[in-house]
């Protein structure tokens, strides 16, 4: 056991854990923040996907002691408040890439990071920055047209 300790979306906690706690277990089990899912496990489908210090990391691969120390932020950290949506978030409503909704959260958490680190909106380089995030149902059209709708949204401007 060990004790960890991180801020979770600007919250400061601390809990005793299992030394071979994945911080995706300790998201979800710990702290009850159950927007983050577990997919395939391995690291390949990325529906595990935080920011830990500004990274997008797949957290099935990450170690909560790992973490101890660090700034996690997980889909629920994105909303403005528990009544409203992010903008990236917001975008995918608009654009209906929510599909199934079992890989959303991780699409949401890996979108806000690429539109914060690149951010260029041509299709290939949208579809770049979402390797590593798989959507099982039926395609990214719809991903790829919310990333330019939530770029256009965090510059203030309508959609083009």
């Amino acid at each position: 056991m060990m004790q960890v300790h991180v801020t979770i979306n600007g919250e400061s906690v601390s809990r005793d854990v299992d030394d071979r706690t994945l911080l995706v277990e300790f998201i979800r089990k710990d702290l009850g923040l159950t927007g983050t899912h577990v997919g395939c496990d391995t690291s390949q489908c990325g529906a595990c996907t935080v920011h830990l210090d500004g990274v997008a990391v797949k957290s099935c691969s990450v170690l909560a002691a790992q973490a101890s120390g660090g700034d996690v932020v997980t889909i629920e950290g994105l909303a403005p408040s528990p009544d409203a949506l992010g903008p990236v978030q917001e975008a995918f409503v608009a654009c209906h890439g929510l599909q199934c909704g079992f890989c959303t959260p991780g699409m949401i958490m890996a979108v806000d990071h690429y539109l914060t680190v690149d951010g260029r909106l041509d299709d290939a380089s949208i579809c770049h920055g979402l390797e590593g995030n798989i959507c099982r149902c039926t395609g990214y059209v719809n991903i790829i047209e919310a990333v330019k709708h939530a770029a256009a949204a965090r510059q203030g401007g309508p959609h083009a």
